[in-house]
């Protein structure tokens, strides 16, 4: 379930993952697969080789993409999720999610 979204960040993100950039979306998650994790955040990139080549940066598999038809992405969450936040400078995120 996610929550913690305004309906403008959406929208900015799928026009930025339709546009071939890549896009960040956080916010707040509960799963119960995952129950230490209260957060997640989408990177996302309709360009699939770009969003791999990004990913091998990271050590992300390619094979973790959600193949969404129109928003392919990577969910990041735990010490990878603030990781990389922190390496692609988005201190917005965490600051936010208190990560």
């Amino acid at each position: 379930m996610a929550f913690g979204l305004k309906r403008e960040e959406v929208k900015n993100w799928k026009e930025s993952v339709a546009k071939g950039e890549i896009a960040f979306l956080t916010h707040y998650w509960l799963d119960e697969r995952f129950p230490s994790c209260t957060t997640v955040t989408k990177v996302g990139c309709a360009n699939v080789e770009k969003l791999i080549a990004w990913g091998k940066q990271y050590d992300l598999s390619s094979e973790w993409i959600h193949n969404d038809a129109r928003y392919p992405h990577f969910d990041l969450f735990g010490d990878t999720q603030r990781k990389i936040l922190e390496r692609e400078g988005m201190e917005a995120h965490i600051k936010k999610f208190e990560l």
